[in-house]
């Protein structure tokens, strides 16, 4: 579970974010990144499966948990890249992401925050 300090939870946050339109796609995982940060506060990092993309519940949380999953490990690997300077970030899952394995969805993430 990735500790509270990290975690993206309101919705002005996530309209913000979206808004800055800095973002990257990989492998059925979109990630949108905020406004690069200029204090010390640690990078937010919500996870995002629409209805659209699945209509039952249980595949869509399956996906944010893999999502999820796959950034704390790369948390506590610190291979985060320069994705730290940014004030948040949004993994968006899409239906091409619903079948894949734990391991292809973090590579997706991992090339995601290679780009940004």
């Amino acid at each position: 579970m990735i500790p509270k300090q990290y975690r993206l939870k309101k919705r002005i946050a996530f309209n913000a974010t979206y808004k800055v339109k800095h973002s990257s796609h990989s492998g059925g995982v979109t990630l949108f990144a905020g406004r690069e940060k200029k204090d010390e506060n640690p990078t937010k990092v919500g996870f995002v499966v629409s209805k659209k993309t699945h209509k039952r519940a249980v595949r869509r949380n399956r996906l944010k948990r893999l999502m999820r999953e796959s950034y704390r490990l790369l948390l506590k690997e610190n291979k985060l890249y320069n994705s730290q300077k940014y004030m948040s970030l949004i993994f968006v899952g899409s239906e091409k992401a619903l079948d894949k394995s734990f391991l292809e969805i973090k590579n997706s993430i991992e090339k995601n925050l290679e780009r940004i």
